[in-house]
């Protein structure tokens, strides 16, 4: 059996791919390149990589039985503990190739879990993080659970007869079921957050894991958010006040990082984290244009917006990062031909921010809108809509009516028209 290593040595790994005929855009290598990077960020050295080209999948073996001897025999010359595929494993998989090969294995999924686990910091990131492992890791279940609490039960909460492998499987969904309860409470909490935020034009940066979302926040809020340069540097979604031209304000919120096949149960229990792209007024997706793959990292962020529901929100493309192209003229201009409307920075060096800063500032004008409204005396509760929904500029109080002068969304300016008896006078206007 593999020796496992101590707390404070870095593993080392043999990564492993196939190369199906139909793939998404990314070619093994490549693929293999990032899964490095991972590897890396998880606190392991990559020995090896080993690619072999497939019709499909082995549905028992994921590869094929020589390669698998290949891997087998390349862990025991290397010294290797640690097998990393591409791919996600079914548990069947997963079990027959530990049976074949002295490592542990690991595929995709897995490894991404863990780093998430390794960044966690806060509460709410920690719930999330074990939640998904636990419901990814519960088919997989076999005796490696001994580690949980067994506090609960005891006299007469097992049946006759049952194994330990199912006492441990009752024990982890109920784990799951307190987890997803704890969540569901955080996200209660966030979604009155979010409501008090509802008055003010809001922001929502999204982007592949590394393409300087952190710093492009601290750059525009002068706020000194934790950046670095490695893949899920932060989990945690955070909010800055952001000053635009002519006193107005707007809020931005930095999301977490994205990446190709992130996996379900992830994006799953983020939900209530990712839902901020959902919910905002406008989402900025970051690309990192010095990246030999952002077209292809521009398709798999895209691919989760429309997972999450969030493809419909209105989207500002933002290249950073053209400092380090700089020396290539002819990918800028090609850049800039096919998104015309984007906007092309480096928040490092903080160039190009005042185009950015003017382009939020002609989204904020098309969203945000002044009306004079007058409201009936009668009509209490809609008045009461009005102060949630909008920022109340002026009051005046009449014997029939109250006159306000408000700020607030079109959309919703809109449905607070409909739901007057009347059209707002002749007087009333927009700004």
């Amino acid at each position: 059996m593999y020796e496992t290593q101590p707390n404070n040595a870095r593993e080392k790994a043999i990564l492993v791919a196939v190369k199906l005929p139909h793939s998404d855009g990314w070619p093994p290598e490549d693929s293999l390149e990032e899964l490095a990077l991972l590897v890396n960020t998880a606190g392991a050295d990559v020995l090896e990589t080993i690619i072999q080209a497939r019709t499909q999948p082995d549905p028992a073996i994921f590869i094929g039985e020589g390669k698998v001897e290949q891997v087998a025999r390349r862990v025991s010359e290397l010294k290797a503990n640690l097998v990393v595929f591409d791919d996600d494993l079914t548990p069947a998989q997963a079990r027959n190739l530990e049976r074949a090969i002295d490592a542990k294995i690991i595929d995709r999924s897995g490894l991404i879990l863990d780093i998430f686990a390794r960044r966690a910091k806060t509460r709410e990131a920690k719930t999330q993080v074990e939640l998904a492992q636990l419901q990814y890791l519960l088919p997989r279940l076999t005796r490696q659970w001994t580690h949980l609490s067994r506090q609960e039960g005891g006299i007469g909460t097992r049946g006759p007869g049952e194994t330990q492998l199912e006492v441990d499987r009752r024990r982890v969904r109920k784990r799951i079921a307190d987890l997803s309860t704890t969540l569901k409470r955080i996200a209660k909490r966030r979604d009155v957050r979010r409501e008090k935020r509802r008055r003010e034009f809001t922001a929502a940066l999204v982007g592949y894991t590394n393409t300087g979302k952190s710093t492009l926040l601290n750059a525009l809020s002068r706020a000194d958010i934790y950046t670095e340069d490695k893949l899920f540097a932060t989990l945690d979604p955070t909010t800055r006040a952001v000053q635009l031209n002519g006193g107005k304000k707007i809020l931005i919120t930095d999301t977490v990082g994205l990446i190709r096949k992130l996996p379900h149960h992830l994006i799953a229990s983020f939900h209530s984290t990712l839902d901020e792209l959902v919910v905002t007024d406008l989402l900025l997706h970051i690309i990192d244009i010095s990246h030999e793959k952002f077209e292809e990292q521009m398709k798999a962020v895209s691919g989760v917006l429309v997972e999450l529901g969030a493809h419909t929100r209105p989207l500002m493309l933002v290249f950073n990062k053209i400092d380090k192209v700089a020396r290539f003229p002819e990918l800028m201009a090609r850049v800039r031909r096919e998104y015309p409307r984007a906007v092309f920075i480096s928040a490092l060096r903080e160039e190009g921010m005042e185009q950015l800063a003017e382009e939020l500032l002609r989204h904020f004008d098309q969203q945000m809108i002044e009306l004079i409204l007058h409201l009936p005396l009668s009509n209490p509760k809609l008045l009461s809509q009005i102060y949630s929904t909008g920022e109340v500029l002026e009051r005046r109080d009449h014997p029939t009516e109250i006159s306000l002068r408000v700020k607030l969304r079109r959309e919703d300016a809109q449905r607070l028209q409909k739901k007057l008896s009347a059209h707002p006078s002749p007087d009333s206007n927009e700004k």
